[in-house]
């Protein structure tokens, strides 16, 4: 299958809207961007597999295991960046890798569980490898908060144990300070502030020589001078050399954890590949079930079959303003090789048209088409088009020369491997010298086999289309009366262009038309009124033969539930029989044991009782087995019988042993992640604007504040206190 649409033909046919629409159900900017590459696939086996592809994922939207979550961030820098030696990537990079590589093993584990319900898209995840190798030692490192770990390296933790020790002293000596000079009443009320990342003393400017320390900057008013104090200064320095060694040793640990990940990098960009044709898979798998779009059957045999196909850009417009599309249904195949439709202007047949040719281009794209699913689509090598006058400034073109342009084109690829489609075939020329050039070119695209679809007034390509054995006539169908297209096309009859009825509908004088009328020739004007009556005629067959349809559908429904009433009715009565011969049965038997019983009480007779019943029961047990025969089963099959329970049986322990040992390291599983959760939350350090509750509490409150190991909560309404190891986390503030 060769690959020969055009632009001109793509252009044509609007497709470029299809891919905007495609695109905006992309989730990730590289998706966005590759949906621009989306064109005609010409490998036949490839675009059979990305069609499954994408139906596998709409069927997802209709059970419960739908696929997960495939969204993911650009890491090209960061690839970029593991290729250059001696790089390093910052935290944030790291974890946007990581996020990569576990959506990717997420998807990987998914299709793996039901490779049975998506067999394509699990094949296709076959080839992108699964590994922890890139997760685990980020994980190891980086925190979800995107800072390095204190337990990344033992020189990191000392270095970050003395600074939370020098900010003690800070803030030590500083709360001193503040004390002293607020009390001597040097200080305005607003007490301190913070400049440059420091807390400092607001310090009124006649006491400021009475106060030791550093001057780092003055309000705007002056009214208040701004000084560190001098016993923090010594702390601060110390804090500044500390800082500037933690920052030395988190850029050894990032150089080191971007060694771990640099042979890796192929990898990740096989990653950023799968996902971005996953992102593809998606978008069109979500567009088709916007427009209720199906994968219909891809022939093998020269045939397209198109049943209530929707034109999807006129389908979405319509459905935005409230109004009701109508489908098409036509077929082309072996004996019915072309159709030329014909019919009044705006009545829809370009518009028909362009829903064949688009609906091919998309399905040959592997996207989705708003058809019934019982249609069926022939893969054409070549789809030619000529819509529009397409006339050229810049090539001083008339629309004539330029469309005989095109006709050249078609008459040197058209081949029977081709679907061409022609809007207003013969226009731009004299009618009669343009139309029976029209003719030879409709001849020539006859011979050569070619499928096509052209719209056209010419009478002499209606009678053509009537002579040629497997070329069909169309119209689009015209309401005589209130002179409305009804945008339904028939394939079998030649279509009046209704052009003196639309003329009068439109306001035109009717002296002017039947002016118009005696100029043109009586043969003519007696074909088109011919045409138009046997139009006039057929609307009316088929609304007769659409009410039939109607009626007889009703009787069927009605003979349906007549059959279904029945059915129960039977049912019950077979229940009630049943019942009755139970009942009858009992009373019966209830009646004999009455009689034993009566019979005992006036003779006495034990033995007489014992031996009458007796005999009644085996009388009864006689009847029994002659209805109700048991079955004898030999030596052999009783030995079979008895080896299948032992086998069974086994298998059951079998199963049984595996299950107990499977849950045994479920529960042990569950045992570590449950420590490891803990741990995390005792190795948390708590922040202000934190979300917490209390343990075994359900609501929730934001820290507003943290002093000395006790939290002061906010509930919104009310405010509390609690000490942090009573606290646990919902959500850490960003």
């Amino acid at each position: 299958m060769g690959n020969n649409i055009s632009e001109k033909t793509l252009n044509d046919l609007e497709f470029g809207t299809i891919i905007d629409r495609i695109q905006s159900f992309c989730i990730s900017d590289l998706g966005r961007e590759a949906t621009k590459s989306i064109h005609p696939i010409s490998n036949k086996e490839l675009l059979l597999s990305e069609l499954k592809k994408v139906d596998e994922y709409t069927t997802s939207f209709e059970n419960d295991n739908r696929l997960p979550n495939h969204f993911f961030e650009d890491i090209t820098k960061e690839i970029n960046l593991l290729q250059i030696e001696n790089s390093y990537l910052t935290p944030e990079s790291f974890l946007k890798v990581a996020s990569v590589s576990e959506t990717v093993n997420e998807q990987l584990k998914f299709l793996k569980k039901f490779k049975e319900l998506y067999p394509i898209l699990h094949n296709a995840s076959q080839s992108v490898e699964f590994t922890t190798e890139i997760v685990d030692p980020i994980k190891k490192i980086i925190t979800q908060f995107a800072e390095v770990n204190d337990k990344a390296s033992e020189n990191l933790k000392l270095i970050r144990k003395e600074i939370t020790s020098v900010r003690g002293e800070i803030n030590g000596s500083f709360n001193r300070a503040l004390s002293k000079f607020n009390t001597a009443g040097y200080l305005d009320d607003i007490r301190e502030s913070v400049v440059e990342n420091q807390r400092v003393l607001a310090v009124i400017p006649m006491h400021k020589k009475k106060v030791k320390g550093t001057l780092l900057g003055t309000s705007r008013t002056g009214s208040i001078i701004f000084i560190a104090p001098q016993a923090s200064l010594k702390f601060s320095r110390e804090l500044e050399n500390l800082l500037f060694e933690e920052k030395q040793e988190i850029i050894l640990i990032l150089k080191k954890l971007t060694e771990v990940l640099r042979p890796f990098h192929t990898l990740l960009i096989e990653y950023l590949t799968y996902l971005t044709a996953l992102d593809i898979i998606a978008a069109k798998a979500k567009y088709a079930n916007h427009i209720n779009a199906v994968l219909p059957k891809i022939s093998s045999t020269k045939k397209i079959f198109l049943k209530d196909a929707f034109h999807p850009i006129l389908f979405e417009k319509n459905k935005a303003n409230k109004i009701k599309t109508i489908s098409q249904t036509l077929e082309l195949n072996e004996k019915q090789q072309i159709i030329v439709i014909s019919g009044p202007n705006a009545g829809g047949k370009s518009i028909t048209l362009k829903t064949i040719g688009l609906l091919q281009v998309m399905i040959q794209s592997a996207v989705l088409i708003p058809v019934d699913p019982k249609s069926e689509l022939y893969l054409f090598d070549k789809i030619l088009t000529d819509i529009g006058d397409n006339q050229s400034i810049e090539n001083q073109l008339s629309t004539y020369s330029y469309r005989l342009k095109n006709m050249r084109r078609f008459l040197k690829k058209c081949n029977s491997e081709t679907l061409f489609l022609i809007d207003e075939f013969g226009t731009g020329s004299d009618p009669e010298l343009g139309g029976a050039l029209a003719e030879i070119f409709l001849e020539e695209f006859y011979e050569k086999k070619a499928y096509g679809i052209i719209t056209t007034h010419y009478s002499n390509l209606k009678v053509l289309a009537d002579e040629l054995e497997n070329v069909s006539n169309a119209n689009m169908q015209f309401d005589e009366r209130s002179l409305e297209p009804l945008f339904r096309l028939f394939i079998g009859q030649a279509g009046s262009s209704f052009t003196f009825e639309v003329a009068q509908k439109n306001g035109i004088p009717y002296s002017l038309i039947n002016r118009a009328k005696k100029k043109v020739e009586g043969e003519k004007i007696r074909l088109d009124k011919t045409i138009s009556k046997l139009q006039k005629e057929r609307n009316k067959l088929q609304k007769n033969s659409e009410n039939l349809e109607r009626e007889q559908s009703k009787a069927k429904e009605q003979t349906e539930n007549l059959s279904g009433k029945e059915a129960k009715i039977q049912q019950k009565l077979s229940l009630f029989q049943e019942m009755y011969d139970s009942n009858q049965k009992m009373l019966a038997t209830g009646r004999k044991v009455n009689e034993f019983v009566n019979k005992y009480f006036q003779t006495n007779n034990k033995k007489e009782l014992v031996t009458e019943f007796t005999k009644w029961a085996m009388i009864e047990r006689t009847k029994y087995l002659q209805k109700n025969p048991p079955v004898k089963k030999s030596k052999t099959e009783k030995k079979k019988e008895k080896v299948a329970k032992t086998v069974q049986k086994e298998k059951f322990q079998k199963i049984e042993k595996e299950i107990l040992v499977k849950v045994e390291k479920i529960r042990e599983v569950k045992k570590e992640v449950a420590k490891k959760i803990a741990k995390q939350k005792s190795d948390y350090k708590f922040k202000v604007n934190d979300t917490v509750r209390l343990i075994d509490s359900r609501s929730t409150g934001t820290i507003d504040r943290i002093e000395k190991n006790i939290a002061t909560i906010n509930y919104g309404i009310f405010t509390t206190q609690a000490n942090i190891s009573k606290l646990e986390l919902v959500q850490a503030a960003k």
